[in-house]
C-alpha cells in the first residue's frame, strides 16, 4: 500500500483549494463502514490506494489517482472525490483483545448509563439515574474480585490445602498443607491466605493496569476545543456538547476508585479470618486492637471509593483537561498499603489456629446480591419517572431499557462467579466430600443457569413461531413488489423468509425483558434458597424438602458444567471474532454498540473507539470544508452512520450546515434511538435533520440491522427512502442474467439508487467560497 502522507497538509491533498471560482467543482464523498471493518480497497473499489492522513489505528484513504484531486478539480464533474475512513483497528487486532469479551457484565452495565429515558428540567434526577449506575457497576468489581478471593482464598489456600485428602490430590498445594509439609513456614492458615492473595491482587492490578493504557489510547485524544453554543448544553442531545467525547477525568477517577474497591475486597478476605480468631476468648488482646484498628481502616477506605464515586459524573459542556485532586488518585496507594499492613497481619503466628469449614463469604455475596437488587429497583424507579416527564413511545421497554441491561450485568456477574466457583469446587474435590465448597449462595447461582436455558430455549421457540408466521405473510408482499415476474415458490419463501427474520430485530425489547424479570425472580429465588439452606443446613435440608433439594443438587451439578463449557466457548467464539471477519460481523453487532459509548460507569469496561474515531471524522470534514469551500457527504453504512452523526453533531453550526448524510443499512432509529432514546430520540434526530444542510437514508425490509430514520420532510423531501428492492431482480434479467443475491445488510453501494441519491444531495449542496490561502487553520472543529 502505498503513503503520501507528506504530500498532504492538514485540509487534505490540495488542501489549500483552488480558486473561488472553482470551488463549486469540488466535491467529496467521505466513505464511513460499519461493522466488522473492510479494507481501503474494497471501500474505494481500487487495488491502488494511498493514506493520506491519519495511522495504522485509524486513517483516511483515497485512490492513488485522487490525490491532487482538488488541484484538477474539472476532471472530476460526474461524481464526488470519494475518500475512505477505516476504523475498523479500532475495535479489532490480535487474539489478546477477546479476553475483553471476559469483562462483559463492565460493557453492559455501562450500556445502562446511556439508556436513561429523555427528561427535560429533570437534572437532579438525571444525577441520581448516573450515581445508581456507578453503584452497580462498583459492586461488579466488588463482585469480581470477591469470586476470585474465593477460588484462590477460600477453596484453594484455605479448604483443599488445610484438608489432607484434598492436598494429597493435588501436589502443587504440598507445600501449603499442615500435614503433607510436616507443618512448614507457609501452611499456617493466616500465611497461606496471604500468599493466595497474590491472585486477586494480580487479577485488580491488571484491570488496572489495562484501563489505564486504554485511557492513555482513546480517552487521551482530545477533540477540537470550541466553545459551546448556547442552545447546546440544554439541546436535545448530549452528542453536540464539545466534551462529550472526552472522559479522561471520569475514567480516571473511576479507575482510582475500583482500583482502590478491588484492594480493599483483598485485604478484606484476607484479613477477616484472622480477625475472627483474634476475637475468641484467649487470643492475644494485641492481634485483636490491630485486627479492629485495620477493619476500621478499611472500612474508612471503603467509604472514601463510595464517596469518589457519588461525587460527580461527567463534564461534557467543556473539555474538562484537569484530573482530580491528589488525594483521589493516590486512593488506590492507600489501598494497597491497608492490603500490606493485613497480610503482615494474617502472617502473624497464632499457635493452635487450624482452618475448618469456610471463610465468612455467605454473607458477603449475600450482601452483594441484595445491594445489586435493591439498586435495580431504584434504577427502575427513577427511569420510570424519567420517561413520565417525556414519554417516548418507541423508547424500548417504556423507559425501563437501562434497568433492564443493569439486571442483565449483575446476572452476567452473579453467574459467571456462581459457576466458576462450583466448577473450581468440583474440580479441587472430585468426589464432592473432602472440602465444604463455595458458599452456599454461588452454589444456588450455579443452578439458576438450567432453568434460565429454558426459559432461553423458550423464547428461541416463540421467535421461530413468530418468524414462521411472518414468512407466510411476506409471501404476498413478495409477490406485489415483483409484479411482472414469474412467481417461483421457493425464491418467494426464501426472499420472505429472509425478511421475517430480519424483523426479529424489533423483538429484541421483548426478549431482553422477560429474560430480564426472570432473572430477577432467579436471583432472588437463589438468594431465599441460600437462606433456607443456611437456616435448615445438611441432612436436615434434604429431609424437609427433599424434592427441592434434589432439583437444586441436579441443577448445580449441570449448572457448573454448563458455565465450564461456556467460559471456554466464551473465549473461543472472542478469540474467533478478532480473527475470522464473517465470526466478527455476528458477534460484532453487541460489542460495537457497547464500546461506542464512553466508560461513565465502569472503568474496566472495553475501551470507547469512538473517542477516536468522532474527533478524526471531525477535524477531517471541519479542515476540509473550510479549506476547499467545496461539498461533503458523509456516506455512513451501519455504524458507521452512527459515527457520521455524531461527527455532525460535533462540528460548528456554520459547518454543520455545510454537510449533507447519506446513511444505508442505518441503525440510528431502530437500535440507537429506541434504546438511547436520550442522545438519538426523535428529538435528537430531528434536530440533526434540521442542522445539516441535506440527509437522505436507505434501508430494506431484508436488513436485520438497518431501519428508517421515520423523520418528517419538514417542508422539505423526508429523510427516508422508499425500501430498496432486495434482491435487485426476482429472475434473471438482460443486466442480471445470473440470479441476484439477498444482499441484507451489505452492499447498498451496489444499487442504482445510491448513485442517483447521492448525486440529489450533492444537487442541493451549496458551496461555500473558501477562505484566503493565509487564513489559519480553525480552532474548533
Amino acid at each position: 500500500m502505498e503513503r503520501a502522507q507528506e504530500q498532504a497538509p492538514a485540509g487534505g491533498p490540495g488542501g489549500s483549494g483552488g480558486p473561488a471560482e472553482r470551488a463549486g467543482e469540488t466535491a467529496l464523498e467521505l466513505l464511513v463502514h460499519g461493522v466488522g471493518g473492510t479494507t481501503p480497497q474494497e471501500m474505494l473499489n481500487d487495488p491502488r490506494t494511498v493514506r493520506i492522513t491519519g495511522d495504522d489505528t485509524a486513517a483516511v484513504f483515497r485512490r492513488a489517482d485522487d490525490v491532487d484531486a482538488e488541484d484538477t478539480p474539472g476532471r472530476r464533474r460526474e461524481e464526488p472525490v470519494p475518500e475512505a475512513y477505516v476504523w475498523c483497528n479500532l475495535t479489532s487486532g490480535n487474539g489478546i483483545r477477546a479476553l475483553w469479551l471476559l469483562l462483559l457484565p463492565f460493557m453492559v452495565v455501562n450500556l445502562a448509563h446511556w439508556m436513561r429515558p429523555t427528561a427535560h428540567g429533570r437534572r437532579r434526577t438525571v444525577r441520581l439515574y448516573g450515581l445508581l449506575v456507578r453503584l452497580t457497576a462498583l459492586t461488579l468489581t466488588v463482585l469480581l474480585v470477591a469470586a476470585a478471593c474465593e477460588v484462590a482464598l477460600d477453596l484453594a489456600a484455605w479448604q483443599c490445602a488445610g484438608t489432607t485428602a484434598c492436598a494429597d490430590r493435588h501436589s502443587w498445594l504440598g507445600f501449603l498443607s499442615p500435614t503433607v509439609s510436616d507443618g512448614g513456614w507457609w501452611s499456617a492458615p493466616g500465611r497461606r491466605l496471604a500468599l493466595a492473595a497474590a491472585v486477586p491482587t494480580a487479577l485488580t492490578v491488571l484491570l488496572w493496569y489495562l484501563s489505564r493504557r486504554t485511557w492513555n489510547d482513546y480517552e487521551s485524544h482530545t477533540p477540537a476545543a470550541r466553545a459551546p453554543e448556547p442552545e447546546e448544553e440544554n439541546g436535545p442531545t448530549a452528542l453536540a456538547r464539545p466534551g462529550f467525547w472526552y472522559g479522561r477525568r471520569l475514567v480516571a477517577r473511576l479507575r482510582a476508585a475500583h482500583t482502590a474497591a478491588g484492594l480493599v475486597t483483598v485485604a478484606a478476605a484476607v484479613g477477616s479470618a484472622a480477625a475472627r480468631h483474634d476475637r475468641e476468648p484467649g487470643g492475644p488482646a494485641v492481634l485483636h486492637l490491630l485486627g479492629l484498628a485495620l477493619e476500621a481502616a478499611l472500612t474508612a477506605c471503603a467509604l472514601a471509593v463510595v464517596w469518589v464515586v457519588c461525587r460527580r459524573g461527567r463534564s461534557e459542556n467543556r473539555l474538562d483537561r484537569e484530573l482530580d485532586e491528589r488525594h483521589v488518585r493516590r486512593l488506590p496507594l492507600v489501598a494497597l498499603v491497608l492490603l500490606a499492613l493485613t497480610v503482615l497481619y494474617a502472617g502473624w503466628e497464632r499457635p493452635g489456629w487450624r482452618s475448618a469449614g469456610r471463610l465468612p463469604g455467605d454473607t458477603t455475596f449475600g450482601a452483594i446480591a441484595l445491594v445489586q437488587g435493591l439498586l435495580v429497583i431504584c434504577l427502575a424507579v427513577v427511569a420510570h419517572a424519567l420517561h413520565r416527564t417525556d414519554p417516548d413511545r418507541r423508547a424500548v421497554l417504556r423507559g425501563l431499557g437501562g434497568p433492564a441491561v443493569a439486571m442483565l450485568a449483575c446476572a452476567l456477574g452473579g453467574v459467571m462467579s456462581g459457576g466458576v466457583s462450583q466448577r473450581v469446587a468440583d474440580w479441587l474435590d472430585g468426589t464432592g466430600t473432602v472440602i465444604a465448597g463455595p458458599p452456599v449462595l454461588l452454589t444456588w447461582q450455579a443452578s439458576v443457569i438450567p432453568p434460565l436455558l429454558v426459559v432461553l430455549l423458550g423464547l428461541v421457540g416463540w421467535l421461530a413461531r413468530r418468524a414462521w408466521h411472518l414468512a407466510r405473510e411476506e409471501r404476498d408482499a413478495v409477490a406485489r413488489d415483483y409484479p411482472d415476474e414469474v412467481q417461483d415458490r421457493a425464491r418467494t419463501r426464501r426472499i420472505a423468509y429472509t425478511r421475517a427474520m430480519a424483523s426479529l430485530t424489533d423483538r429484541g425489547p421483548r426478549v431482553v425483558a422477560v429474560v430480564s424479570g426472570v432473572t430477577l425472580l432467579l436471583g432472588a429465588g437463589a438468594l431465599v434458597g441460600a437462606l433456607a439452606t443456611d437456616r435448615t443446613p445438611g441432612e436436615a435440608a434434604q429431609g424437609t424438602y427433599p424434592v427441592v433439594h434434589g432439583a437444586a443438587e441436579t441443577a448445580e451439578a449441570l449448572g457448573s458444567w454448563l458455565i465450564g463449557l461456556g467460559f471456554i466457548l466464551f473465549v473461543t467464539w472472542g478469540r474467533r471474532a478478532y480473527k475470522d471477519a464473517a465470526a466478527r460481523r455476528t458477534i460484532g453487532i453487541l460489542w460495537d454498540v457497547g464500546t461506542f459509548w464512553p466508560r461513565a460507569a465502569h472503568p474496566f469496561a472495553p475501551p470507547c473507539y469512538a473517542e477516536r474515531a468522532v474527533p478524526d471524522l471531525t477535524w477531517r470534514i471541519a479542515t476540509w470544508t473550510r479549506a476547499t469551500g467545496g461539498r461533503l457527504v458523509i456516506s455512513g453504512h451501519s455504524q458507521g452512520s452512527v459515527l457520521a452523526a455524531a461527527a455532525a453533531w460535533q462540528l460548528a453550526p456554520s459547518a454543520r450546515r455545510r454537510v449533507a448524510l447519506l446513511t444505508y443499512g442505518s441503525p440510528l432509529e431502530r437500535l440507537y434511538g429506541r434504546w438511547f432514546p436520550a442522545h438519538f430520540g426523535p428529538a435528537a434526530l430531528g434536530s440533526l435533520h434540521r442542522e445539516v444542510d441535506c440527509w437522505r437514508n436507505l434501508y430494506r425490509l431484508t436488513d436485520p440491522i438497518g431501519g428508517p430514520v421515520r423523520l418528517s420532510g419538514d417542508g422539505g423531501p423526508a429523510v427516508d427512502h422508499a425500501p430498496l428492492k432486495d434482491p435487485l431482480a426476482y429472475g434473471r434479467t438482460a443486466r442480471l442474467p445470473l440470479p441476484a443475491p439477498i444482499l441484507g445488510h451489505s452492499d447498498y453501494r451496489a444499487d442504482p439508487v445510491f448513485a442517483e441519491e447521492r448525486h440529489k444531495l450533492l444537487g442541493r449542496l451549496t458551496p461555500a467560497v473558501p477562505p484566503p490561502r493565509d487564513t489559519p487553520e480553525p480552532p474548533a472543529a
